[in-house]
Formats: C-alpha cells, sequence, structure tokens
C-alpha cells in the first residue's frame, strides 16, 4: 500500500511540475511578461496570477487607485452620522489579487533594498508588520503600474545623496 501511494505522490509531482512548466512558457508569451518580471519579488507564478487576476489589460482599470481598490488595498469610507474618517477595506475586491501583491510584498524584502527601507520605515512609525507589508504591497501596485503604462522595465532608484 506504501508504494501505491508513493507512486502516486511521485506522478502528482511530476504533473505539477509540468504545469509549472506550461504556465512560465505561457506567461513568457504575454506582452507585459519582461515588464512584470523585473519587479522584485514577482517571478513568473506571481506574474501569471497578476495576469490571471487582472486579465492582462491594464487599461481596463484607468489608474493605479482602481487596480489597487481592485486588489482590495484601497481603503473605502465607512462613516456614518456625524462619525466620519472611518475608511475599511471594501467588502468586495479580488482576493487573488492581493496575495499575489501581498507575497510579491513578502519576496521583495530580502531582493530589493528599496523595500526593505520602505517596510523599516512603515515598523518605525509604529505599524505592525503586517500592516507595513500591506502598505509595501500598496505602493508596489503603483510602481507596477507605472511600469506597465509606460512599458519600462524596473529600475532601482539611486539614494538622494548619489544622485546630487
Amino acid at each position: 500500500m506504501v508504494v501505491r501511494l508513493a507512486k502516486g505522490v511521485m506522478a502528482l509531482d511530476d504533473e505539477i511540475t509540468e504545469l509549472d512548466a506550461l504556465i512560465e512558457t505561457r506567461f513568457q508569451q504575454h506582452p507585459h511578461a519582461e515588464v512584470i518580471r523585473s519587479l522584485p519579488g514577482m517571478g513568473a507564478r506571481l506574474g501569471a496570477e497578476f495576469i490571471a487576476a487582472t486579465g492582462g489589460d491594464m487599461d481596463a482599470f484607468g489608474s493605479a487607485d482602481r487596480l489597487a481598490g481592485f486588489a482590495g488595498q484601497a481603503p473605502q469610507p465607512r462613516d456614518s452620522g456625524r462619525v466620519s474618517g472611518n475608511l475599511r477595506r471594501p467588502r468586495r475586491y479580488h482576493r487573488g489579487l492581493l496575495r499575489t501583491m501581498y507575497l510579491s510584498a513578502m519576496a521583495s524584502l530580502k531582493s530589493c533594498p528599496a523595500s526593505k527601507a520602505y517596510y523599516q520605515r512603515k515598523r518605525s512609525e509604529g505599524k505592525g508588520h503586517k500592516q507595513a507589508l500591506l502598505a509595501l504591497a500598496r505602493r508596489r501596485v503603483n510602481v507596477l503600474w507605472a511600469m506597465l503604462r509606460d512599458r519600462e522595465c524596473y529600475e532601482p532608484s539611486r539614494p538622494v545623496a548619489e544622485a546630487a
């Protein structure tokens, strides 16, 4: 029985490997693939999930704010009566896109100094880990939007002292 189960697991592993290769080849055929992959933390899988969630057409959103709202990263007012200033995540948003941006933000902490600096700044402002990571994910939506709009790959920004 154990041998039969092991063969089944090995067959599933082979099938997963084939599907991963198929997803990567399909992702590479998309016109935005090179731009999306240039963003630190966005690999072939997360890039493919981003394309699948957005439909691959950024013109449908119109702005980075609308894309962030679709991902549930743009807070909406939930005021009542005289109470104002209550901002909450919208009830309806694409959870897959939020997950994609969250995971790419988490991955970028290891490979991108600019993302790490932004995360550390949010932590020093008193935000918790999850809040700082969501703020970073929201910022990455803006960056990715601008990259796709201009059809330019990601270039790390130089420090201010070096630029002067």
